[in-house]
């Protein structure tokens, strides 16, 4: 596959036009202003990804409201005016190099260790995530058993998701996707074991589905047909990698059916392999499942380090563009190195030592 050529077309993701099929994939640095303002630093650290040649960078969570949404200190967020002012630097900047940049928005729920608003948690259930909090993202211990969400803040997390989105749209972003992965709250809604309702959000996949559904058709109409929308899917999460849906792949058609119809653009799956089979030792993908029952397109991130591992899960069909993490972080120029069947660097573990951070030494450009 010389050059690795499935991942140099254009593609077109909605209302965005992207110059190749490499995305950069969010990733929490928690390195805003303690009042949730993008800096002159997080500007640079996506600057960085966008000289490398990545067509679409997708930026860390962003918290969605003043109440239960923030997940961990010094997050970013896109609650308010003044933080949505913020991040008009780092779009321009991304922009300037003719990449293009999504907002990822982000209620964190019952898997939040760190919020400046209020001290107590919200969940589907009052039933604690697994494992225990990052240290690297300033968390200790066992996450705390939260509040069963009433309706009432349900329907306040709907509208923080829908003013995040059009905060995003007033500060230039191309797009928004909503988190429903990684054990955050619409994941939490997802997932039998903490979901223990017994009203419309709980019970079958529909039901559990059913929020996410919900919030995903309520930021796609408020932002419009010129705004990109997508949602990222996962079966693990930050403290349950393992994680698998009970019902297999008949659940992954009901969950990725019903996104498709709310009038998204993109899913996103994220798994700890993308090209892997999704349920046991053989079958399709989480991403060729997304792919054959929403019918949209569907970026895939996980282990695909290597440019030959890339550039088959694209010419397979299996996903139309792929998303790099850690990768990302060991080589900011991956795409440009990649085309240039270049060798790429290690992952230097400063990046998560001791808080995963943006450091100084990140933002120095290579001579």
């Amino acid at each position: 596959m010389p050059h690795f050529d499935p991942l140099w077309t254009p593609i077109r993701i909605g209302s965005t036009e992207l110059p190749n099929r490499v995305a950069l994939a969010p990733m929490t640095r928690v390195s805003a202003t303690e009042q949730g303002h993008a800096t002159e630093r997080m500007a640079s650290y996506y600057l960085r990804f966008a000289r490398g040649g990545f067509g679409l960078l997708i930026t860390e969570g962003l918290y969605t409201d003043t109440a239960y949404s923030q997940g961990y200190l010094l997050q970013p967020g896109l609650a308010t005016a003044a933080q949505s002012r913020s991040w008009t630097k780092v779009v321009d900047a991304v922009h300037s190099e003719g990449s293009r940049i999504f907002a990822q928005l982000m209620h964190a729920g019952a898997q939040s260790q760190g919020n400046r608003f209020i001290d107590t948690t919200v969940g589907p259930s009052a039933v604690a995530p697994r494992g225990e909090q990052l240290r690297f993202y300033r968390g200790e211990g066992p996450f705390q058993v939260p509040e069963m969400i009433t309706s009432a803040q349900m329907d306040q997390a709907r509208e923080g998701f829908v003013a995040a989105a059009l905060n995003a749209k007033a500060a230039g972003f191309d797009g928004v996707e909503i988190h429903g992965a990684n054990g955050y709250l619409l994941d939490q809604f997802l997932t039998d074991y903490l979901n223990n309702r017994t009203d419309q959000y709980g019970g079958s996949p529909a039901n559990r589905t059913r929020f996410a559904v919900e919030i995903s058709r309520a930021v796609r109409e408020a932002v419009g047909p010129d705004m990109t929308v997508g949602i990222r899917i996962s079966q693990g999460k930050v403290s349950d990698s393992a994680h698998k849906w009970a019902g297999g792949a008949e659940e992954a058609k009901s969950i990725f059916t019903a996104l498709a119809a709310t009038g998204i653009d993109y899913i996103h799956t994220t798994e700890l392999r993308a090209d892997a089979p999704a349920f046991g030792a053989e079958g399709a993908s989480l991403a060729s499942l997304a792919r054959e029952h929403s019918g949209l397109v569907v970026i895939a991130n996980g282990s695909l380090d290597e440019p030959e591992a890339a550039a088959a899960l694209v010419a397979a069909g299996q996903a139309d563009i792929i998303a790099l993490g850690k990768a990302a972080l060991a080589t900011r120029d991956w795409p440009r190195r990649a085309r240039a069947n270049a060798g790429m660097d290690e992952l230097d573990g400063r990046v998560f030592s001791p808080i995963a951070d943006v450091k100084d030494w990140e933002l120095e450009v290579p001579a």
